[in-house]
């Protein structure tokens, strides 16, 4: 096995994530060669610049998988369904399968997986059920397997943190289950990125199942409430018996800013007490203790300082793709042609949403948010990671960026509720004279009869809504240009 400080190749799945992203940032900075794996690889740029070699990979294509474990020594396994539908756990097995012989054939020497704390036993959550299952599918393909069992990380883009951290800001009076009372060891993320780097130079974790804490055992309204004087404010908790983990999730879906599909498996995990009974990685790897309270200081400070380098909305919702020849196709398309330059229209396109919001009917995009969110979608709660610069893979409200092109084409794909796959697009070239040519397109596929029913339904809307929102980009854009 590799010495303590040899420089090794590394392999980071789920590097557009938010614990993938921290780690592979560490890595580099530690001197080590970094190959970080996405399924688009157009979505790594960040990474490339920093040093990373970026490779496309998805663990439910094995074959795809052979270029980006080539020559690796370690390689870290951070991929999971969970907010992917009904049938995640299976899901999560093919893809550890898949990972785990992969790894066996390119003669990968150490997989580390970052997995979830509970006790083994019939109460344990589909969710961390589900986790401790895929490591152990990931030991069962013969590589010798680090695995590391987390709760609660705490720290500014983690989709459990915003959880407590919105229902701590937006509530005075909790109606809360049963579930507060659980019993929880929370972890601030840099201690989280510190073990994952430093079982690599600690030969005893090789082969071992790994408890990490911050040392801390609160329950969930011991959170709230020390997160509520954090930011200055206080709490009332009243708890009932009644609340199943469905109407929590709901309830979350509505109050904070993480989906129903996301929420759910987080809530369901929340009945288990979560806390490290095994001491050995404090013992191998000393760090010192930092407090829930202290953590979420720090997640407060990090959030308001400006865009975060990784966050849960890094995740993307898999969807149908809608194909331009495919005859099913509905389209909306808008031509607008105009004398600001291509570069102050694209500028504009480029600051769609968020606090910006869409250029005409906001009101109704909120409405739409709305709707979506009590269907247990995204919402608009999201908005963007920065109000100005853009890149692929960022999340915009609803919709995911599904492909950039600087000053020339923004698409985005939609992740609201909806019967179809949906693209919004925006393109914008230069016009023969001078000035340019903005070209909006709305795509759907219906997947189902309904799905046709639901475009015709609101194909005035979205025609009143395209038609103005065409008229505002550029009625903007000329604004700026003769500022």
């Amino acid at each position: 096995m590799n010495t303590p400080r040899e420089r090794l190749s590394i392999l980071v799945t789920g590097a557009t994530g938010y614990i993938g992203g921290r780690l592979a940032r560490l890595l580099l900075a530690e001197g080590h060669k970094v190959r970080a794996m996405a399924r688009d690889s157009r979505r790594l740029t960040a990474l490339e610049k920093a040093g990373a070699e970026c490779v496309t990979g998805d663990v439910l294509d094995a074959p795809s998988l052979t270029i980006p474990l080539d020559g690796i020594d370690v390689a870290y396994y951070f991929v999971h369904s969970m907010g992917a539908g009904r049938n995640f756990e299976e899901r999560d097995r093919q893809a550890a399968r898949n990972f785990a012989e992969a790894c066996r054939t390119a003669g990968v020497e150490r997989i580390v997986y970052l997995g979830g704390l509970g006790r083994e036993g019939p109460s344990l959550s589909k969710h961390l059920a589900s986790r401790h299952e895929t490591g152990q599918i990931l030991r069962q393909g013969g590589v010798p397997v680090t695995e590391l069992r987390a709760a609660i990380i705490v720290g500014a883009g983690s989709a459990s943190f915003e959880i407590v951290r919105d229902l701590a800001n937006r509530l005075r009076v909790m109606v809360c289950p049963r579930w507060v009372s659980s019993r929880c060891e929370p972890i601030a993320v840099h201690h989280v990125i510190s073990y994952l780097a430093g079982v690599l130079s600690e030969p005893r974790s090789i082969g071992q199942v790994l408890e990490i804490g911050g040392g801390e055992v609160l329950t969930y309204e011991e959170m709230l409430r020390q997160c509520a004087e954090v930011l200055g404010k206080k709490i009332f908790v009243i708890r009932v018996p009644v609340l199943t983990p469905r109407l929590s999730s709901y309830w979350l879906n509505l109050i904070t800013s993480v989906p129903m599909s996301v929420a759910r498996p987080l809530v369901e995990g929340l009945r288990n007490d979560v806390v490290t009974n095994d001491q050995r990685i404090h013992d191998w790897i000393p760090l010192d203790r930092v407090t829930f309270r202290e953590s979420a200081a720090l997640a407060l400070t990090e959030e308001s300082a400006g865009p975060l380098s990784s966050r849960w909305t890094s995740a993307v919702i898999r969807t149908a793709d809608p194909q331009d020849k495919d005859r099913s196709v509905l389209r909306d398309e808008r031509i607008r042609s105009t004398q600001a330059s291509p570069e102050a229209v694209f500028k504009v396109v480029q600051r769609i949403g968020g606090t910006t919001g869409w250029y005409y009917g906001d009101g109704l995009w909120r409405l739409r948010g709305m709707m979506d969110r009590m269907f247990g979608g995204v919402g608009l709660r999201r908005g963007r990671r920065d109000p100005d610069e853009i890149q692929l893979g960022d999340a915009v409200d609803f919709w995911r960026v599904d492909d950039f092109v600087p000053g020339r084409l923004l698409r985005l794909r939609a992740e609201m509720k909806v019967p179809g796959a949906a693209v919004l697009e925006f393109e914008v070239e230069p016009r023969e004279g001078g000035g340019s040519k903005l070209s909006q397109r709305a795509f759907f596929v219906p997947n189902t009869s309904w799905g046709r029913v639901y475009w015709d339904v609101m194909r005035p809307l979205h025609g009143f809504v395209f038609r103005g929102m065409a008229d505002g980009i550029i009625r903007t854009a000329e604004s700026l240009s003769n500022a």
